[in-house]
């Protein structure tokens, strides 16, 4: 499969990398999730906050996705793993469905390993993104 363009914003990019490097001194090596993100930033297209697209899942991001092999509709809110509580729908960016979100965008399919096959998401909805509210700050 293809991939697709992702876009992060130079202030997510900023506030991520210095969550890996935190986290480098953790057990870094073990860590996939830390790696995966770390994969996805590489492959980035980093913009300024003015100039993300409306529709891209940005951190701080509420978002509903379908899950294409259960029909499962979820709605969540993306994240630091600090802010994580998912009885709030606060999912973490370094969940796999977390990191596999970022930078994504409204009609995207998003497809990754797991273990016993590939799990298969597609973006339906960006209820509110900081950006294109003007919440620059968050």
């Amino acid at each position: 499969m293809e991939e697709r363009q992702i876009f992060v914003t130079a202030n997510d990019f900023r506030r991520l990398n210095e969550l890996l490097s935190v986290a480098k001194t953790f057990n870094y090596r073990d860590r996939n999730d830390l790696k995966s993100l770390e994969s996805e930033l590489r492959r980035a297209k980093i913009v300024e906050s003015r100039d993300v697209p409306k529709t891209v899942v940005t951190m701080n991001t509420r978002l509903r996705f379908l899950d294409l092999d259960d029909g499962k509709k979820t709605e969540v809110t993306l994240v630091f793993p600090s802010d994580a509580n998912i009885d709030e729908g606060k999912m973490s960016v370094l969940s796999p469905v977390g990191t596999a979100l970022l930078g994504y965008a409204k009609g995207d399919t998003i497809e990754w390993p797991v273990p016993g096959g590939t799990r298969r998401i597609r973006i339906e909805a960006i209820l509110y993104q900081p950006e294109a509210a003007g919440d620059l700050q968050l």
